[in-house]
């Protein structure tokens, strides 16, 4: 069973992510749901250099991808072949 917090969101991946810009509280943990949408080769995984994380996103299914708490900064997120982006704002 997991606590339920603020610091989640959900991304739909398809043609690119929705939301490109998702916003979290700094020093708490963070969860990104990514549901994809579509059976694009470029969108099979999510890659957050930053954290040195990535994570394969099978069509249809939702995927959670825990991230550490981190400082304020702002930390981009795309697909393997860093054609779609996306940014996570942490503040």
């Amino acid at each position: 069973r997991r606590a339920v917090s603020a610091n989640e969101a959900l991304v739909r991946v398809r043609g690119g992510f929705y939301p490109d810009v998702v916003r979290v509280r700094a020093h708490e943990p963070i969860c990104i749901r990514f549901l994809r949408e579509e059976t694009a080769t470029c969108s099979e995984r999510v890659v957050f250099p930053s954290f040195g994380k990535s994570a394969m996103l099978p069509h249809g299914h939702l995927v959670a991808v825990d991230l550490p708490a981190a400082a304020p900064g702002v930390h981009e997120f795309t697909c393997a072949l860093n054609v779609l982006r996306g940014v996570l704002v942490v503040e």
